[in-house]
């Protein structure tokens, strides 16, 4: 139901507010059809009654009311949450056109992703007991040291399997994997979720396999990306078989097999468009690890080089810091955090600092984004820590409603819809 033009001034205020903020407004994105077609409605609220209670006086000239263009309306809406703007599709139909519109969608995730202050960024935490259960709870909150409570998420599954786990995040989208071989993804802020087609996999003794799930530019659509490892012989000579899910399809379709080792990361992890694991090489009585990377528009892989360690590594672990690809090289009880400034070149490879080695550790973000020597990293291992490299501590965030093994993922709220 439409709601009354009038009530419109009410929110004149707000955007008069933000105004304020904003000197200039972006050049718009959006197609003209979907602007703002009335601005008038953006005017005093008083100018009718005014005239009324001048009486004799109604001729005289009244001030100009005040009225904002189209592009700075589009800029400040951009700017505002996700679940503000899903109640302001009610105010008019050109309102609902503008915010329910792809292109508006891309804007105001740029302007969400890029925020100083991760307003709009959200980290989902996942129990690993017997039920699954999927909570949420600001990051800004988390950042500034304040406890909260994580608040449960309406996990769309009516079932869940406590061996589903989360395959990444993107752009506002959550991909789950989800027994026995379907892939979910879900945007948990506006409630819609996509279920793709079985993989089809027949089990296999010693089999397993990895996910990653990133956005392909070229074609303006997200990819799922399934590894299925198997061992051939039961003596360890492994194959593999990767399979491309394309939201809106109605069918995985087949790639290359991976082309070195096999990976033993179950989350892929999306920088620059591409998706990246560690491989696991043997030639025996060798073993050693490699970094592979695969181009979601080429559908191509590439080796990475990998820094210049040193000598003693035991393990090696992928991560994303900004939005730069990063390294977790552990020996013995250190671990060196590293990150790859520039993609595909070994020699942006920095090394930040060394910390205390822990047992399952998954990089999450920085505290600031301006990564340096310097920056707070939020950690995960059995739990969440804030690691601060100038005193060697690690600080645990205090968040309420959680309990036991966790999982956890990054994600911003955005309005764009996993439903192609």
């Amino acid at each position: 139901m439409e709601s009354d033009p009038n009530n419109n001034c009410e929110f004149s205020n707000i955007v008069s507010l933000f105004s304020k903020r904003f000197s200039e407004p972006e050049p718009s994105s959006i197609p003209k059809k979907h602007r703002i077609s009335s601005p008038s409605s953006l005017t005093s609220p008083s100018s009718s009654s005014h005239n009324r209670r001048m009486g004799t006086h109604a001729d005289r000239p009244s001030p100009p009311s005040p009225i904002l263009p189209p592009e700075l309306i589009e800029n400040i809406l951009s700017r505002l949450p996700v679940g503000f703007l899903l109640q302001l599709r009610c105010v008019c139909k050109s309102w609902k056109s503008l915010i329910s519109d792809p292109q508006f969608a891309r804007l105001h995730l740029r302007m969400s992703a890029t925020d100083p202050n991760f307003t709009h960024h959200n980290i989902v935490l996942c129990s690993l007991g017997s039920k699954r259960t999927v909570k949420s709870c600001p990051v800004a909150t988390i950042r500034d040291g304040l406890p909260i409570n994580a608040v449960k998420l309406a996990y769309p599954l009516k079932k869940s399997n406590r061996y589903d786990f989360i395959v990444g995040s993107c752009n506002g989208l959550l991909c789950f994997s989800i027994r026995p071989s379907h892939i979910l993804v879900w945007n948990p802020t506006i409630r819609r979720c996509k279920k793709s087609p079985s993989l089809g996999y027949e089990k296999r003794a010693g089999s397993y396999i990895v996910y990653g799930f990133g956005y392909d530019q070229s074609i303006d659509n997200y990819k799922v990306v399934s590894i299925f490892c198997y061992d051939t012989d039961g003596r360890g000579h492994y194959k593999t078989e990767v399979m491309v899910y394309t939201l809106g399809a109605d069918s995985w379709r087949r790639i290359q097999e991976f082309p070195l080792g096999i990976p033993y990361d179950e989350m892929g992890k999306f920088v620059s468009g591409t998706l990246n694991w560690v491989a696991l090489e043997i030639t025996h009585p060798h073993c050693s690890l490699a970094v592979i990377s695969l181009d979601l528009r080429k559908e191509s892989y590439v080796e990475l080089s990998q820094p210049d360690y040193g000598e003693g590594m035991l393990t090696l672990t992928l991560g994303v810091l900004g939005d730069c690809l990063s390294i977790l090289y552990s020996y013995g009880t250190r671990s060196d955090v590293w990150i790859m400034k520039d993609f595909g070149v070994k020699e942006s490879w920095t090394k930040l600092f060394t910390c205390p080695a822990l047992e399952n550790p998954v990089l999450l973000c920085p505290k600031d984004r301006s990564i340096s020597e310097s920056s707070e990293i939020l950690l995960q291992d059995r739990w969440l820590y804030w690691y601060n490299p100038k005193n060697s501590s690690f600080v645990r965030p205090e968040i309420q409603n959680t309990n036991g093994w966790i999982e956890a993922q990054i994600y911003v709220e955005s309005l764009i819809s996993p439903c192609f």
